[in-house]
């Protein structure tokens, strides 16, 4: 009887010892397994106002973050995000007391650049994970403008009423504290115009056809071809709005422009004409009828609430207009300028710079203009086209026209 006791006993320990023991191997996987995961950038977004602002980043996971630099030095604070891997390069201007704001990918984790506009500080910073019908986790930072401290009018009420001492009398007198060293300005973050190249058409839309094939393959390999000429310049952030040969909804066009925060939105386009001899290439902005479809297609996208507006419709409407005529002025200007620097490299239409209502040209808030390069129903003006040496050189007079462009707002913008 004992021995039979002595080994259900022997049997359950047994039993026991082997539950732990997986148990503890299932942990370790689990915390192994946590250590490795890691979390993507979707996007970031800005908030606030005056004395504080707040910076969102949103991910695909949950993230960890280290203050690298806080800022009191030189006035950027540096933000570490060792589990987030993969962070195409965003950039941004502030506001508030974020002057402007780059993130990156480093070897040790995605990295978050914050130029001050005065002196500020990390306030708070933590992790909302997923809820109320948000997918996404969102690491939040706030920052907020540091108390400003006058030393020289802090005195004590004894400092003030109290008679010198004797000794006092006799001491050599203090010499008086050096000025306390400026805060060193570090270089600006550099931060390059953002110009969104659509190639349109594409995938199930093929555009004009020609004798040797559709608009759209013409479309993409333009756009591919400015792209490539801007970014070697190290001066753009060239987003395209597709790379390859799939469809995109003209709406979607417009979105990624905003959301990319555009300076310049170029879509490119080959025209087709009932007769065969007509050619030349041609410029369109948006026209005065066009300004209303924009406010009805801006409305279904509360675009106007990202100024923080609420309540005045009426204050709303003229911030619109006001927005959307600056806006306006600067696709005419550049329009312009791109047509002074392509002709002579392509042949022109009588009317070369032209306005319309075409959907990607609706955004109130992103200059664009949409560039005819040229018909498909020409033979001349196909074969250039399609030539790449000559498609070389006309995109070349379109990167052209966008450093001139860029280069009179920031020599305006310094006088």
């Amino acid at each position: 009887m004992l021995r039979r006791v002595m080994g259900a006993v022997s049997r359950n320990r047994g039993r026991a010892i082997a539950a732990v023991t997986v148990l503890v191997g299932l942990a370790a996987f689990a915390v192994g397994h946590a250590a490795t995961e890691t979390a993507s950038l979707i996007k970031v977004r800005m908030g606030g106002d005056g004395p504080e602002t707040r910076l969102v980043l949103e991910l695909d996971g949950s993230a960890t973050a280290k203050v690298v630099a806080d800022g009191a030095a030189d006035r950027r604070i540096v933000i570490l995000l060792p589990d987030v891997t993969g962070a195409q390069t965003q950039q941004g201007a502030g506001r508030g007391v974020v002057r402007a704001w780059t993130i990156d990918q480093t070897s040790a984790g995605a990295r978050l650049q914050i130029d001050l506009a005065a002196s500020a500080v990390v306030k708070r910073r933590f992790l909302l994970p997923p809820g109320d019908g948000i997918t996404s986790y969102r690491y939040v930072i706030d920052v907020a403008a540091a108390p400003v401290v006058n030393f020289t009018s802090v005195k004590t009420a004894a400092a003030m009423t109290a008679a010198p001492t004797l000794r006092a009398q006799f001491l050599p007198a203090r010499k008086a504290a050096a000025p306390a060293a400026p805060l060193k300005a570090l270089p600006a973050l550099p931060l390059k115009k953002v110009v969104v190249i659509d190639a349109g058409h594409g995938g199930k839309d093929p555009g004009s056809l020609g004798a040797n094939g559709y608009e759209k393959d013409i479309n993409l390999a333009a756009a591919l071809t400015l792209a490539d000429q801007l970014g070697k310049t190290g001066r753009y952030k060239v987003v395209l709005t597709r790379s390859t040969d799939v469809y995109i909804p003209l709406e979607d066009r417009v979105r990624v422009a905003q959301r990319a925060g555009a300076d310049l939105f170029i879509s490119l386009h080959s025209d087709s004409g009932p007769e065969a001899d007509l050619k030349g290439a041609s410029v369109y902005t948006l026209s005065d009828k066009g300004t209303a479809r924009s406010a009805r297609f801006m409305a279904r996208d509360n675009w106007l609430m990202k100024a923080s507006l609420s309540g005045d419709q009426g204050v709303r409407d003229i911030l619109f207009d006001l927005t959307q005529r600056a806006t306006r002025n600067r696709s005419g200007v550049f329009a312009q300028t791109l047509v002074s620097s392509i002709d002579g490299q392509a042949p022109m239409l009588r009317h070369s710079h032209r306005d319309a209502g075409f959907m990607v040209l609706l955004a109130p808030d992103v200059p664009a203009v949409l560039l005819e390069m040229g018909f498909v129903s020409n033979p001349a003006d196909e074969a250039r086209l399609r030539d790449p040496a000559a498609r070389a050189r006309f995109m070349s007079a379109v990167g052209r026209a966008i450093d001139t462009h860029f280069g009179e707002t920031f020599r305006i913008a310094s006088r």
